[in-house]
């Protein structure tokens, strides 16, 4: 394909954020170049692969290549044993997807609207003249380009370059870094259509494990723990727990990484440059879930990236308006949870068997997080009150 000298929008990263921004800029006519540095779209995947429903058909048809299994409900296990379950009546059907054939079929959405993607392009600069952002230098088989733009989108992730090289504080502490390490097992006996969630200090201090099925005895097995809290690394207590439920099952993968657990950045625009997805850190700070942010973050920005272009505006104060709407429609919540999950994962293992005991005396067609994060906050009006807002909101 040949590389033209100029593009009015780059974007870097092709996860959902980067696949989804680029995709609603070409909607809207306007020339966008997308670069991956790995080989195709959606690999290596680095998450659970969990996601609701609701989050997905609202911009894509559903489709059974890219679905796993349907999720119908979700145990919850406090460190005694305890189970709690919350049925689909009371948070709506769930899906597994197969990440890479997912990501993949938004890159293709985004190619049919115009977008040019490359893989194996890796950005290793931004071009600066006056000091003004004006392109992206990046290598593609060896050879070095530098192609310049009217605006950079950043969606390369948790390390996010994009966010260093433009000068914005991207920097994390550890209490906002989770841990993770996943193992996708085969040979196991779970049910396919229920997610389940281990809560203890013992299995995963200031996370949790998940089992996310994927039909055919296969599923994803992981654990989060917080940075902070860590005595050892996260695949220790990952062993730790499939030594505990399943000792005769076969591995088939492994994936490990970190995840942003501060909610969204003070700043994510500047001048000529947004940021979008994990490298905004717009990623739910309670479960780490990361898919429905990245895709309403993309297409938000996408939007405010094509108005800026049109309107030959790319201030910061321009691109500021995809800020404040991400906070309108999503970050507000994000920001809420965050103060939650401070309060969650602090918790002793005594007061999570006493949650799930609670929990268990609650209709399973009406146990929901909301309920679940009020009786773990019981006793605390100004955190109830918070919660209660998220929920408003």
């Amino acid at each position: 394909m040949l590389i033209k000298e100029f593009y009015d929008v780059i974007v870097i990263g092709g996860g959902p954020a980067g696949t989804m921004s680029a995709k609603t800029v070409a909607e809207n006519g306007i020339d966008v170049l997308l670069l991956e540095r790995d080989r195709e779209i959606g690999i290596p995947v680095r998450c659970a692969e969990g996601v609701a429903i609701s989050a997905i058909d609202q911009f894509f048809p559903l489709e059974k290549r890219w679905i796993a299994t349907e999720i119908y409900g979700t145990c919850l296990y406090s460190p005694d044993g305890n189970r709690a379950y919350i049925s689909e009546k009371a948070i709506g059907r769930g899906l597994v997807l197969e990440r890479r054939l997912f990501d993949s079929a938004i890159a293709e959405y985004a190619a049919k609207k115009g977008a040019k993607i490359l893989t194996k392009a890796n950005a290793i600069g931004l071009v600066k003249e006056n000091g003004k952002i004006c392109g992206v230098v990046f290598t593609l088989m060896n050879v070095k380009y530098k192609v310049r733009c009217n605006i950079v989108i950043g969606a390369d992730g948790i390390e996010s370059r994009v966010g260093r090289w433009a000068g914005l504080d991207t920097r994390l502490s550890l209490n906002n870094i989770e841990s993770s390490a996943q193992y996708v097992l085969t040979d196991i006996d779970v049910d396919s259509h229920s997610c389940h969630f281990y809560f203890g200090n013992e299995i995963a201090p200031g996370g949790y494990a998940w089992i996310f099925p994927k039909g055919r005895n296969i599923a994803n097995i992981g654990i989060g723990v917080s940075a902070e809290r860590l005595h050892n690394n996260a695949k220790y207590y990952l062993d730790k727990f499939v030594q505990e439920k399943f000792p005769n099952a076969s591995i088939i993968a492994f994936i490990a990484g970190a995840v942003p657990t501060s909610g969204t950045l003070p700043k994510i625009t500047s001048d000529n440059v947004m940021l979008i997805g994990d490298a905004a850190r717009q990623v739910n700070p309670v479960t780490g879930g990361g898919i429905a942010s990245a895709i309403i973050s993309g297409q938000i920005a996408g939007k405010i990236a094509a108005q800026s272009i049109k309107s030959n505006n790319c201030s910061n104060n321009f691109l500021n308006k995809y800020h404040k709407q991400w906070m309108k429609i999503r970050g507000n919540r994000l920001k809420i949870l965050h103060k939650l999950k401070e309060s969650f994962f602090t918790l002793t293992d005594k007061q999570f068997c006493e949650i799930c005991r609670i929990a268990n005396q609650v209709d399973e067609d009406k146990l929901n997080l909301f309920q679940l994060f009020k009786i773990a906050v019981k006793g605390n009006p100004k955190l109830l009150a918070e919660l209660v807002k998220a929920y408003l909101t």
